[in-house]
């Protein structure tokens, strides 16, 4: 993992698992409940606050912000409509009966510069209403979410924030769809019994209630890498850049490894 997927990965580490939406301090009037479902609603509502006036003003500023492009000449574009994003469950971790491994985390919409640059802005439902509450570089959720239906039709593509590793299941197989996935799970995949196990193993005692979550750990850090060094969450968010959006909410930028690096 090199270091710039280590900071993406530091960004969330361990938040979903913890029981805390991604960046849900930084909601106005606390944590950001979680989707209840991908509803054609939920979608309509997503969208219009990924088109909203404020979001592609703030979008100007995040595409213009390392000077690729001027921010008069940004003019970003919502491109597709909003497509769900799922994160491991952390029921699924506690090994709760019937709990299924995903749980909706948020939608995303894809954003284009005039430049070709390409950012995902998720959306959740927050006590506001829904609005966005982060802007991610590149395409990962759409890339995933392709390659995942291309692999197993009609399955789950998910991902496990820990390690940032994407995955597409379906009956009793987890499939890995990025280096990540197939360093924890082989390039076959696993069995569901078997990731359960993995997880468990890996994160069942951080799960909200633990005494983990009860000293406050709820960042963590991303795994060393090879020759360099994790970020902590705080510094890597701060370090990565903060825009605000609207009414005080706190878009996070959060920085990904380019495709095939």
């Amino acid at each position: 993992m090199t270091l710039r997927a280590a900071t993406a990965a530091a960004v969330l580490a361990a938040t979903a698992l913890l029981g805390l939406a991604p960046l849900a301090a930084a909601a106005p009037g606390g944590p950001v409940p979680q989707p209840e479902a991908a509803t054609a609603e939920n979608r309509a509502a997503a969208e219009r606050a990924a088109t909203a006036p404020d979001t592609l003003a703030t979008l100007s500023r995040f595409f213009a912000r390392e000077g690729k492009v001027s921010l008069t000449a940004a003019q970003p574009r919502i491109e597709g409509g909003a497509i769900p994003v799922n994160h491991l469950s952390p029921e699924f971790v506690a090994g709760r009966a019937g709990a299924p491994v995903a749980r909706l985390e948020f939608l995303a919409s894809r954003a284009v510069s005039s430049d070709g640059q390409q950012a995902a802005l998720w959306t959740a439902r927050t006590e506001a209403g829904w609005q966005v509450v982060n802007i991610a570089t590149g395409d990962d959720e759409f890339r995933y979410a392709r390659l995942g239906a291309q692999k197993l039709p009609g399955g789950t593509v998910f991902r496990e924030p820990q390690i940032d590793a994407w995955y597409v299941t379906g009956g009793s197989r987890v499939l890995p769809l990025d280096e990540d996935a197939v360093r924890a799970v082989g390039a076959g995949g696993t069995s569901l019994d078997a990731y359960r196990a993995r997880v468990a193993g890996a994160y069942g005692d951080k799960l909200p209630g633990s005494s983990y979550a009860a000293r406050g750990m709820a960042g963590g850090y991303a795994e060393v890498p090879a020759g360099g060094d994790a970020t902590p969450v705080a510094a890597a968010a701060a370090g990565a850049g903060a825009l605000a959006l609207g009414g005080g909410g706190l878009l996070m930028v959060r920085r990904r490894r380019a495709v095939g690096a």
